[in-house]
């Protein structure tokens, strides 16, 4: 999957989607298609443990030739804040975006998330809290952060079930400075209220977007028991998911062909004419 960006492609970089907001609240947005033809876009959130990693990261740019407008979201890291600003910038982005969508020839109605790891988890956050209000905050608050599909690549989801399920040597997440004690500010088994708040599980209903969830079953540093939570509390909600094993796969890089086959199979179906 090539991170090439197509000949033609229109690239809007460090725009603002927060008022006087530094550079970890900018996007890039590039766009294939002439304004005004209403394209579904791609909102991508890259990993990096939440303390490192840009909008420059992993950037899915494939997807123009399929059809799709994309942007790559930066949010604030855990070293400069912590929970729900993660959150609150990523769902910030989305509004922008929706409030500007007919500028840039975006369909407001097909906008998709997509993250990995980190940005996995956020993913899932911006999908599932849909109907969570105290995530809204700074601009735009006049139309939605609502999505209507989320690909969640191997996020984690419960901070405090992360080293049941752990590799044998993979990385510890009760210590007090793992990347999730760093990102709620405190050591997670000390701060339950706060991980259940960080939590995408937490607010799972009946009225979450479709979900693609995919994760090796050899990840060393989110157990592949996180995604399955995930999956669970979907089903059982009555969310359309689709759960898919890399049979070997670690924290991504995956070659499996069939992952980038779901993916467009995935947002065809949620965006198909």
């Amino acid at each position: 999957m090539s991170s090439v960006v197509p000949t033609g492609t229109k690239v809007h970089v460090d725009v603002p989607y927060v008022a006087r907001g530094g550079s970890q609240q900018q996007l890039d947005l590039f766009l294939l298609q002439a304004p005004g033809e209403g394209v579904p876009l791609v909102v991508w959130i890259h990993g990096g443990e939440f303390r490192t990693g840009s909008k420059a990261q992993n950037v899915p740019l494939w997807l123009l030739d399929e059809g799709y407008a994309v942007a790559s979201v930066n949010y604030r890291l855990s070293g400069q804040a912590v929970f729900p600003a993660q959150i609150e910038d990523c769902k910030a982005a989305v509004r922008w975006l929706r409030a500007n969508a007919r500028h840039h020839g975006i369909d407001a109605g097909r906008i998709a998330a997509w993250g990995e790891s980190a940005g996995g988890h956020l993913a899932a956050m911006v999908g599932t809290s849909c109907e969570v209000n105290a995530f809204d905050v700074g601009g735009n608050l006049g139309v939605s952060s609502r999505v209507a599909a989320v690909i969640d690549f191997f996020g984690p989801t419960d901070f405090l079930q992360m080293d049941a399920h752990r590799l044998p040597a993979g990385l510890v997440h009760d210590s007090p400075d793992s990347p999730e004690s760093r990102v709620i500010g405190g050591p997670i088994q000390e701060n339950m209220d706060k991980v259940a708040r960080a939590n995408p599980i937490t607010y799972v209903t009946e009225h979450a977007p479709p979900f693609l969830i995919v994760h090796g079953d050899a990840d060393p540093l989110v157990p592949f028991h996180q995604s399955r939570l995930l999956e669970s509390a979907l089903k059982a909600a009555g969310v359309p998911v689709t759960f898919y094993t890399v049979k070997g796969g670690g924290h991504g890089r995956f070659t499996d062909p069939e992952v980038p086959r779901l993916v467009r199979r995935f947002l065809a179906t949620q965006f198909g004419d």
